[in-house]
């Protein structure tokens, strides 16, 4: 995995290969930029508390993790989305669905 939450180190490192479906998450790690880890976690808590109609994969998340999970994941989500914005250079679209090439 190379997204940018991943080089900033703001995601848990996998403990199997990808494309598995028992992978062990391990903890999250300290060594990226603490301020940027903080206001991305803070982000995804008020979007967490605040969102008037949660996303479906936000609402079954939650049924099933800890609210502090549930707001690193959201966080990581939201820092791989604004990466893809700047790294293409793209408006935000909220139905947009990435395509891999053939």
């Amino acid at each position: 995995m190379t997204s940018i939450a991943r080089k900033r180190q703001l995601i848990w490192r996998s403990a199997c290969g990808q494309g598995r479906t028992d992978i062990r998450l391990g903890s999250i790690s300290k060594r990226g930029d603490p301020y940027l880890r903080t206001l991305l976690i803070h982000g995804a808590r008020s979007v967490m508390y605040h969102a008037k109609v949660p996303t479906p994969w936000q609402t079954k998340i939650q049924a099933r993790r800890p609210d502090n999970v549930v707001a690193v994941a959201l966080a990581n989500k939201m820092a791989r989305t604004a990466w893809a914005i700047l790294a293409r250079g793209q408006t935000y679209q909220k139905d947009y669905v990435s395509v891999k090439p053939a």
